[in-house]
């Protein structure tokens, strides 16, 4: 199953469809626990998962926005991966067992999509700009989408681009 679907299903599960997704509504769907932490200026979020039990910090001095990302990176960590710390920085610590070092770049690659995808479901991105002609060029268009979103304007545009509304 792709990783959007992987998303879209979470979703219909959860019975989220509006948007923002309430990203705690869906940790807590998932039984993660989700805390504001003090994690230092280069680490965003942290997944520990330990006796059947799970927990999202999330940096408490980034911008709402980035703590959105973070907390839905970490959900795509628990979904996806079996590893019980992720430590996502400008790098990754990923401890799978007491021999593993360091995570894959797939693996980031793969939580930030899926992250993406939980985010801005392709549906409800694709029915936002569909409602009103957007003229892309005016920046304060893309502001207004992304806003709708809770979410960076540099992840709208990637995610605009990869569901291939804007090239």
């Amino acid at each position: 199953m792709s990783l959007e679907k992987k998303a879209e299903q979470l979703l219909a599960e959860a019975g989220l469809d509006t948007v923002p997704i309430s990203v705690e509504q869906v940790a807590a769907y998932l039984g993660i626990k989700v805390e504001l932490a003090e994690l230092g200026e280069d680490c965003s979020g942290v997944l520990v998962r330990s006796e059947g039990r799970a927990v999202i910090g999330v940096n408490q001095d980034h911008h709402p926005n980035r703590r959105r990302f973070s907390i839905a990176h970490e959900i795509a960590h628990f979904v996806l991966h079996k590893g019980d710390t992720y430590i996502d920085k400008g790098y990754l610590v990923h401890f799978r067992d007491r021999e593993s070092g360091s995570g894959t770049k797939w693996e980031e690659m793969a939580a930030n999509a899926f992250a993406a995808a939980l985010l801005m479901p392709a549906k409800q991105v694709r029915d936002a700009f569909k409602q009103q002609p957007f003229d892309l060029t005016e920046d304060n268009v893309l502001e207004m989408l992304a806003k709708k979103f809770k979410v960076s304007t540099q992840a709208m545009t990637y995610r605009l681009m990869k569901l291939r509304v804007i090239s």
